[in-house]
């Protein structure tokens, strides 16, 4: 799919934020922090990164579904699904089984990363990326 749009001004150039609505926003930046790991303040978490392979060219992606699609979740009517990089799938798996975190067991693996699916305590569907070339240790 061809974009002439990429080198004129005025475009998106990235993902800024996530933002997430909930009925307990403390409970579940708490959960966010104690499971996944972020680090958070007041005001949420910030990630500054720069590519982890630096010859290389990092990537977000962002695409849109059918209304009807189950990737999001056999039956799911949430709107938004978030995917978080993490460094070793296996060990982040084997913590939130160990923590009783709703965890699909359900993987796919493709040439450019391992996927897993957990949901949060909000009922949300998130889903969890290594990217191929991160260190499994």
């Amino acid at each position: 799919m061809g974009c002439s749009v990429a080198a004129s001004k005025g475009r998106v150039t990235g993902i800024g934020g996530v933002f997430l609505r909930a009925r307990d926003a403390k409970a579940l930046t708490d959960w966010y922090h104690q499971h996944l790991g972020l680090p958070v303040s007041d005001y949420g978490t910030t990630f500054l990164w720069t590519d982890e392979v630096p010859a290389g060219t990092g990537m977000t992606t962002w695409s849109a579904f059918a209304d009807n699609t189950d990737y999001f979740g056999k039956g799911s009517r949430q709107a938004v699904m978030i995917n978080y990089r993490v460094d070793n799938l296996d060990a982040l798996l084997e913590k939130l089984r160990a923590a009783k975190v709703d965890v699909d067991p359900h993987r796919e693996d493709y040439s450019y990363g391992r996927f897993a699916w957990i949901t949060d305590p909000e009922g949300n569907r998130v889903e969890l990326w290594q990217p191929i070339g991160k260190s499994q240790e």
